[in-house]
């Protein structure tokens, strides 16, 4: 009954911790690959091929649901997987759907016309492919109308986070804020669009002041996934041991991991 969680790198840890805190007795594979980090600044089409890859490894590991708890890959290979490549007898599903149904205000599932919200006016942090793909916007359009979203790139980012250099993260995260601060003065919302993100959210806080709601990932997937299975207790894979595997170097991405969730990771090679 396993479900597979797979990112870029161990940014995805942050919504396995809340998908462990939310179904606590479901048994989760972890697939990082960090042998390809980071993926915001690669091509759509090399996206997709290591995304596929990746999935198909989960697969393998028993998970025949597959979350893409990464940003770029859920905004620049999903939509293509689902459409092209998907088996009927799998499922993958990102993470950007979640998000914009708390932002809307809509419950899980609700698949009703497109309609005026609240909200008119969104700032969305990301990478830049996941920007690029204008991947958020095309999925808030389905669901919402009159939404203004001035999306910022968020380079660097990534990288200080998978490196511990917390002091550069933080200059960085505040140096992107100001940057979209002068292109919308006045954001109602903001979007972490990157599970790497949320380790980040008070200084995003911060620099943007405490009249704009943070929306952050992690709760909203886990939340989300909770639902989903409720409806399609079917697609609990055979798997059932949890486990953490890495294209990288697992003492390595261990090391990081622990440092990152702050609790001991083990990981294994994939």
């Amino acid at each position: 009954m396993a479900v597979g969680v797979f990112d870029s790198g161990i940014g995805g840890l942050t919504v396995l911790d809340a998908i462990t805190r939310r179904l606590p007795d479901l048994p989760l594979v972890y697939l990082g690959d960090n042998a390809h980090a980071p993926y915001g600044v690669r091509t759509h089409d090399d996206i997709f091929n290591l995304t596929c890859a990746a999935v198909e490894r989960l697969w393998a590991e028993g998970c025949d649901l597959v979350i893409l708890a990464c940003n770029t890959a859920s905004a620049a290979a999903l939509k293509r997987m689902q459409e092209t490549w998907l088996p009927s007898d799998k499922r993958v599903l990102g993470v950007f759907v979640p998000m914009i149904e708390a932002l809307t205000e809509r419950n899980w599932g609700d698949n009703s016309p497109p309609r005026e919200v609240a909200v008119k006016h969104v700032a969305l942090f990301a990478t830049p492919a996941t920007v690029a793909s204008r991947a958020f916007q095309r999925e808030l359009a389905y669901r919402a109308i009159g939404v203004d979203v001035e999306a910022q790139p968020c380079g660097g980012v990534v990288d200080a986070i998978e490196q511990g250099d917390e002091v550069l993260a933080e200059a960085l995260v505040r140096s992107h804020v100001e940057a979209l601060l002068r292109r919308m003065p006045r954001p109602q919302a903001a979007v972490l669009g990157c599970t790497h993100y949320p380790l980040m959210e008070s200084t995003f806080q911060d620099a943007l002041g405490d009249g704009v709601k943070v929306y952050s990932q992690a709760k909203l997937v886990a939340e989300s996934l909770a639902d989903y299975l409720t409806r399609r207790p079917e697609m609990l894979g055979a798997g059932t041991e949890s486990k953490f595997l890495t294209t990288g170097d697992p003492k390595a991405v261990s090391s990081k991991a622990t440092q990152f969730l702050r609790r001991r990771i083990t990981f294994e090679a994939a």
